[in-house]
């Protein structure tokens, strides 16, 4: 067995979600094909720099936590994003840096303690066959992942590895990328769409009240309980949709699509999450508080761009 195609880690134990995800696919929407890739695109991120990969190297997004992996061989490996109490070898695992293993270590995740989504990346990177330009997995589209067929990881499932997977130099994120999850957040939100046809009051509370993280949350989108939003709009052509949009149904409560959502949707928009707010409510538990901030596209950009600046 050659390097490119050695065997990186073995599944033991599944849990409810773990999904092979790169930067994402795109250029497709057009046929009806979405997104995908990272949730947390700050935790992926994260989680492949600190293993030395280059940006779009294809890494594991472990929900809910309930994965047991056994190394293939030595590996160099990172894990950001949630504390899902990672541990190495039945020890607790520190997260944000680099951890060596020996063929025979086991990883195991447990519960989420603070946050919902862990990335776990390999030096090298995880080998997959990109499907329409991608390996990210979407499991309603049947497309992307470890088998090319949009599927979660199962128990005796195989995960190989592109590089020689160790022998990377040692690096710990700083503690200002470390997010505490559990903490209130604030969500710098884009106006534009058909921000203007909502009345003048819903436009106070979209700004000013609490929003709810409801329990009917998943990579397609996040659902928002709080104050009734009121649209003077009876009907709409259904439109793109981007990551980030903000949709208000007829109930009023507002829903924040995320990496598997619809291509199109007819629902009346407030605007747009940045790509980094985004990521940061895909981190929030049911029940959490967040809130919005309208901010301008001349002080969003510049965020964005500083960002990738640190992994390009």
């Amino acid at each position: 067995m050659n390097a490119r195609s050695a065997i990186g880690f073995r599944v033991e134990r599944a849990g409810p979600l773990a999904l092979l995800q790169d930067a994402g696919r795109f250029g497709v929407r057009h046929l009806g094909v979405t997104q995908g890739g990272p949730a947390d695109l700050h935790g992926w991120a994260w989680a492949n720099y600190l293993a030395g990969n280059a940006w779009g190297t294809p890494a594991l997004e472990i929900t809910f936590g309930g994965l047991e992996l056994v190394a293939g061989q030595g590996l160099t490996v990172a894990i950001a994003g949630a504390d899902l109490a990672a541990k190495h070898n039945g020890k607790p695992l520190s997260l944000w840096r680099t951890i060596n293993l020996k063929k025979g270590d086991q990883l195991t995740f447990g519960t989420p303690a603070n946050g919902l989504r862990a990335y776990l990346a390999v030096a090298g990177g995880f080998a997959a066959e990109a499907v329409l330009g991608s390996v990210s997995c979407v499991m309603r589209e049947q497309l992307g992942g470890f088998d090319g067929q949009g599927n979660r990881l199962a128990d005796g499932d195989e995960l190989t590895i592109t590089g020689p997977g160790s022998d990377n130099p040692e690096r710990e994120a700083p503690a200002s990328e470390r997010p505490d999850y559990s903490a209130p957040v604030t969500l710098n939100l884009l106006t534009g769409a058909q921000i203007a046809a909502f009345t003048g009051k819903s436009i106070f509370d979209a700004f000013n009240a609490e929003w709810r993280v409801d329990n009917r949350a998943d990579r397609m989108g996040v659902r928002l309980t709080g104050p009734k939003l009121r649209c003077t709009i009876e009907s709409l052509i259904s439109e793109g949709i981007s990551l980030g949009a903000i949709q208000v149904p007829p109930d009023g409560q507002p829903i924040a699509l995320l990496n598997d959502r619809q291509t199109i949707g007819g629902y009346p928009r407030l605007g747009n999450l940045t790509p980094l707010a985004a990521s940061r409510l895909a981190q929030c538990q049911p029940g959490q508080v967040v809130r919005f901030r309208a901010v301008s596209i001349e002080r969003a950009l510049p965020e964005y761009r500083s960002f990738r600046s640190m992994f390009d």
